[in-house]
Order: C-alpha cells, then sequence, then structure tokens
C-alpha cells in the first residue's frame, strides 16, 4: 500500500509538471513581448560579404551528425558527417571512408549524437578539434577543425548508452564517457547472459577515460573505473583549483530494471560522483590496473592517403575503486540530476534535481575538507557518501520548474535551462539569487554561452536548444522542426534577439570565436602529397586496369570533364572500382561523380583527393556516368558512359576521353 502512495505520488507530480509546462507554453502565445526587441534584428543582421563572430557547433542527436551554424546569424554553415552514412557527401558509402563505421558489431551506420566538447588549452577553447558521443552504439568521434572532418572514432568497451560523454579535461588531457545503461559486462571473464531481474547482483556502470595525444589528438581508451549499477547522466571536468576531478550525476540508485519513470523516483535524493582522476591515472602508470578481455574498434581517417582504416582492440585497463581509496566519492544531490556544471573558478559544482525545485550548488573547497575529515553518511556498494550538507554551499531557492543545464558568463552568473517552465533563469553564484528570467519556445533542453564550460567564457550570448517549436514555424506535416533561440546577455537582462532552425534534435552545443578556426582552415589537399594508393597525379595517367572480375578505373575530374569518360569491356559479373582523384587545386571547387544503377551514393571529391566508388553492373547496357556537384558553366556537359557486356563476351577493356576510338587498353592477369 505505501509503495502504491508512493507511486501514485510521484505521477501527480509528473502530472503537475506537465500541467504546468502546458499552462506556460499556452500563456507565452497570448503574452505581449514573447517575440524578439524591435532591434534585435540589426544585432544579428551579417551583412553580405562579411563573417559571424562565432561557431556554434552543435550536435544533430538522432541524426548522428554533427552541424555548424554562425553567430549571430544563425546560418547553417555544414551538416558534419560523423556516425552516420551521408548521400550528400559520399560519407560510409566511398570504399575509403567505410572503415570509419566499423564496430565490434560490424558497420554501423547510424547512432544518437547528443553532446559536444571542444580541445581546451589551460581550460579555454583552442581551435584544433571537436567531440562528440554516439550514444546508441558507444563511441566517441574526434573532427578536426582545420577540415571540419572526422578523422577518428573509437567504440567504448564495457559500456551502453553513452550518454554523459565526451566532456573533456582543461588540458584535453582525456575526455569521459559514462554509461547511462549498466548492465553485464562485455569482458570475457563474465557471463553476460543473466537474468534481467537480476540487475543488483549482476549489473554494472563504467567510466571511461578516453585519453589524447596532445599534438596529434590521437585516441585511445586510457582506462576505466567500474561503478555500481545505476544510470551516469552527464558530466563535467574540474577546472583550476579542481581540475584533477571529473564529476557526473547519477540517477536510478534505486537500482531499478523497468518503469524507471516511477522506479526510479523512490528516492529523495540520487547522487553527483565525482572522481579523481590524476590518482586513477597514478595507478593505472603503477600497473594497478586490472587487464579486461574486450573486443572494440578504433578507426582513423588520413588527410594524407584520404582513406580510413580500423583496428580492433582486444584489452582494457579497469579500476575498482572499492580496491583503493580516494579514488571515487558520491555527493547525495535532489532526485534525478541530470545537468551536473562546474563554474569557472573550479569553485562550485551545480546539479540540477529535473524532479526538485531547487538548484543545489555545492562547494569542492567543503567537498575536500569532508573528504579529509571522512564526513561520511554511509557508503554505496563500498565507494563513500559524503554529507549533503557538509558539502553544500547552498540552495537557489524557486528558480522554476524543471532545471537541467547550467553554464556561466565568467562574471560571477550561471545561466540554467527549465524544460517543464520553459525558460532561462539568470542567477548569482555566490548569493544564490535570481536576478533574471526569459521565457523559451518550448520546453528547452540543453543551452550554451559561448566559452561557457571553460575557464574564461566569451558570454555575450546564451543559446537554447528547444525540444518543440509549436507555432514557431511555418507547418511541415506532423513534425515541426528542433529549434534555437539566441539571447543576449551583455546587459543585466537577457534579450531573446533571434530564432532559428536546426537540423536533427540538438542537444548540447558550444560556440568558440571564428578567429580561433578560420584562419587556419584548409583550402585544398596538395595533389603531391596525395598518398592514396589509386591516386592519378595527372590525365595522362588515368588508365583501367583489369584483376581478375575486378575493374579498377583510375581516373580524373577536372573542370568539365573526366578522364576517362568513355569505358568498355566491363562484363556482367564484374565489380567495378572508380578511384576518383580531383586535380583543382582551388578552394571550393568539389567534383561529384556518379553512375546511374549504383545502389550506394555519389562521391564527392575535395581538392587534391582521392576517393573510391564500388559499382556492381545488375543489368547489360550503357550507364552514363556524370559529375553530381557543380563546378563551372559546363557542369552539364561533365559526363561520360560506360557500357556492360555480358559475361563472357569478347569485348575488349578499353577506354578513352575525347577521342573517337580508345587510345589505349590496360590489363593485369
Amino acid at each position: 500500500m505505501r509503495k502504491l502512495k508512493t507511486i501514485n505520488m510521484i505521477n501527480m507530480l509528473i502530472m503537475l509538471f506537465i500541467l504546468i509546462g502546458v499552462s506556460v507554453t499556452s500563456c507565452k502565445n497570448k503574452v505581449k513581448g514573447n517575440g524578439a526587441d524591435k532591434d534585435a534584428a540589426s544585432k544579428v543582421y551579417v551583412e553580405p560579404g562579411k563573417h559571424d563572430e562565432f561557431y556554434n557547433i552543435v550536435s544533430g542527436g538522432f541524426s548522428g551528425q554533427m552541424t555548424v551554424y554562425g553567430l549571430p546569424s544563425g546560418r547553417l554553415l555544414r551538416i558534419i558527417p560523423v556516425f552516420s552514412v551521408d548521400p550528400t557527401t559520399g560519407w560510409g558509402y566511398s570504399e575509403e571512408t567505410k572503415p570509419m563505421l566499423n564496430t565490434s558489431h560490424g558497420m554501423v551506420p547510424w547512432d544518437d549524437s547528443h553532446h559536444v566538447a571542444l580541445s581546451l588549452t589551460n581550460g579555454t577553447h583552442d581551435g584544433r578539434w571537436a567531440f562528440i558521443n554516439g550514444n546508441n552504439t558507444p563511441r566517441i568521434a574526434r573532427i578536426d577543425l582545420k577540415t571540419f572532418r572526422t578523422v577518428e572514432i573509437i567504440e567504448i568497451p564495457n559500456s551502453s548508452g553513452n550518454h554523459s560523454s565526451p566532456f573533456i579535461t582543461q588540458n584535453s588531457e582525456y575526455v569521459v564517457a559514462g554509461t547511462r545503461f549498466s548492465y553485464p559486462m562485455d569482458d570475457d571473464n563474465s557471463n553476460p547472459d543473466v537474468p534481467i531481474s537480476s540487475y543488483k547482483q549482476n549489473f554494472k556502470g563504467t567510466v571511461s577515460f578516453i585519453n589524447i595525444d596532445p599534438k596529434t589528438g590521437n585516441m585511445g581508451v586510457g582506462f576505466q573505473v567500474l561503478l555500481p549499477g545505476f544510470n551516469f547522466d552527464l558530466a563535467r571536468a574540474g577546472k583550476l583549483k579542481s581540475g584533477d576531478w571529473v564529476f557526473f550525476s547519477c540517477y536510478n540508485t534505486e537500482q531499478a530494471n523497468t518503469l524507471l519513470e516511477v522506479n526510479a523516483s523512490q528516492k529523495d535524493k540520487d547522487f553527483i560522483m565525482a572522481v579523481n582522476w590524476k590518482k586513477c591515472e597514478e595507478l593505472v602508470k603503477a600497473g594497478k590496473a586490472t587487464v579486461k578481455k574486450v573486443k572494440y574498434a578504433h578507426n582513423s581517417y588520413s588527410e594524407i592517403t584520404h582513406s580510413g582504416k580500423s583496428d580492433m582492440i582486444t584489452e582494457v585497463k579497469m579500476l575498482d575503486p572499492k580496491q583503493y581509496e580516494g579514488l571515487v566519492y558520491f555527493i547525495p544531490c535532489p532526485k534525478s540530476p541530470h545537468g551536473c556544471d562546474v563554474d569557472p573558478t573550479g569553485s562550485y559544482i551545480v546539479g540540477s534535481g529535473k524532479l526538485a525545485a531547487i538548484i543545489p550548488v555545492f562547494s569542492f573547497d567543503k567537498m575536500l575538507k569532508a573528504i579529509a575529515a571522512k564526513t561520511y553518511e554511509g557508503n554505496f556498494e563500498g565507494i563513500p557518501v559524503l554529507k549533503y550538507d557538509a558539502v553544500l554551499h547552498g540552495e537557489v531557492k524557486k528558480p522554476g520548474l524543471g532545471p537541467l543545464h547550467t553554464e556561466f558568463d565568467g562574471k560571477g552568473n550561471a545561466y540554467t535551462s527549465f524544460f517543464v517552465s520553459s525558460e532561462i533563469v539568470k542567477w548569482n553564484i555566490e548569493k544564490l539569487e535570481v536576478l533574471d528570467r526569459v521565457p523559451t519556445f518550448y520546453s528547452v533542453g540543453h543551452l550554451s554561452v559561448p566559452g561557457g564550460p571553460t575557464n574564461k567564457p566569451w558570454g555575450k550570448y546564451v543559446i537554447a536548444y528547444n525540444k518543440i517549436t509549436k507555432d514557431r514555424y511555418l507547418p511541415t506535416g506532423p513534425e515541426l522542426t528542433q529549434s534555437a533561440q539566441l539571447y543576449s546577455i551583455d546587459g543585466d537582462k537577457m534579450k531573446l534577439l533571434l530564432d532559428f532552425p536546426t537540423t536533427g534534435e540538438p542537444h548540447y552545443a558550444e560556440a568558440i570565436p571564428a578567429e580561433l578556426i578560420e584562419k587556419n582552415s584548409v583550402k585544398i589537399f596538395k595533389l603531391e602529397e596525395n598518398k592514396n594508393p589509386y591516386v592519378t597525379m595527372g590525365e595522362g595517367q588515368a588508365k583501367v586496369v583489369r584483376k581478375g572480375n575486378e575493374v579498377h578505373v583510375y581516373m580524373t575530374a577536372i573542370r568539365s570533364h573526366f578522364t576517362p569518360d568513355n569505358i568498355e569491356g566491363v562484363k556482367m559479373g564484374d565489380v567495378v572500382y572508380f578511384h576518383l582523384t580531383n586535380l583543382e587545386q582551388d578552394w571550393d571547387v568539389p567534383h561529384g561523380f556518379a553512375v546511374k544503377g549504383a545502389s550506394n551514393a555519389e562521391l564527392l571529391v575535395m581538392p587534391g583527393e582521392t576517393q573510391t566508388l564500388k559499382w556492381i553492373p545488375e543489368r547489360v547496357g550503357v550507364s552514363p556516368m556524370y559529375c553530381t556537384d557543380f563546378c563551372s558553366a559546363l557542369h552539364q556537359e561533365m559526363s561520360g558512359y560506360i557500357r556492360v557486356s555480358p559475361a563472357g563476351s569478347n569485348v575488349p577493356l578499353k577506354f578513352s576521353t575525347g577521342v573517337t576510338e580508345p587510345a589505349a587498353v590496360s590489363s593485369v592477369k
């Protein structure tokens, strides 16, 4: 009976939050001033030929990609293919990029990308790399901000639901990743075939520390920490004085395995988890970690060979904090915390219990004192639980409903998103006083301040990433576009400047001054540095080669023709590989390539690059091939033909460009 009453109370609370949210949303539609100020347009206008002040680098959610917008204009600049195949660029379709989507499960051409982290030096953005998580099949990707391309993807073993990632330490030593779904481990010493009802006995969580080479950016799974079986939601690395620590929000400390909306909301408090990564690292270097046998993919892409490779790794190092004092501590936090954020000074950790009506702010200094004095209220599976009041700096009272995420302006103020009451609230960190609030439209999730997660925020704007856009845009069927809203935070009061639609379902984003990136942008790939094994360095080197039932076409593209553009002698049963090299050495002149009947996608080949399209002819006849990306006034003329003859026919292998009869034949036996 008591449990039933608890369930009913929780359901009533949830319904109350929903009704309040609906009411707030409905009221906003009627309230005067729910749009931008009259002078807002001038503040976001970027005149033709001028550049935006910030890059806004945004997760693509269920698209599995990353998007880039300019701020303050809100213009979409690029969609970067990461975890999902992309027919626009041929990502995951060309032979060179297919290895990038390999996992221990085989090729996985999709993922759910939630969070972005930008590389840091001394706690501030340095403009080198962006990292993003794959939530579904646990992966982390690295994007080179010189080329805005995915250059590395690493799978994470012993993880399921890679949500609290890839949050980064202050000198880019590690990106961290916590498992959202605890489950039986992958390693070969465990037995994953266990009843789901044995959750408390057999399910475990992990957080992984992915190390980053300071010069190349190359990643590796440095070590993992074994943890109790509950859910790890979000994380933030410490800063300055707290720089040796990482903090994670945790929920489902009830360790429920069904109907989590009720059963994982029983306790008044869950945890913020504090992990001393520096001590963990020291133990690993001292050989104290246990080596676990696992299997996970590490994929890398070379801008020299213009191709990817996939290696399978079979070991990972793991630490059990029950065996070593000082590695992990739990801090009680109001129930179901989502956000977990550290202020620019590294002094305060902000929790966000999304089912609580307060924001708890914890003091790092008090945490250290509580650890030194062993001010515990007990332990959870052998890990100390610190006393709430001993660590608490204070609580922000009545800030709103459904607090989620917090970022900072570097002036002593915090900005928190409230999902249920659809608003952003500005408050003072030291005094814990609410200073301002603005409505969002509607149900804001993450928010982002340029530099907000760093030691030195640039401030100026806060961007809300909203889940619902009802009545904000032209209707497009049952689902409307996701949206973002740009607010000025220059003055004491926040002011709405711009709505702009977004691609996919953006979760988190980071914004960085454009000057840190654009000056280093790669314009072309130097042809003389192209080390792709199938490169064709000039039209005179074009050829068609038969190797058994494989036909390799070494071809070039330049405005406005292919070499060769007529090919004969291909037979049914052959597999044709078009190795296309773009000979252009001018910025923003890619060439595309497609052939009729290809079952994958086009190629999009950058200046100086080589990419390969695999084609298996399915019928006898002549198929056109053509450039798919506009390149010149004679783009329409950039085309050719490939003839496919019956199997066993005696049609010789021929190729040409610009002549009536074939100029050459090449064959390898």
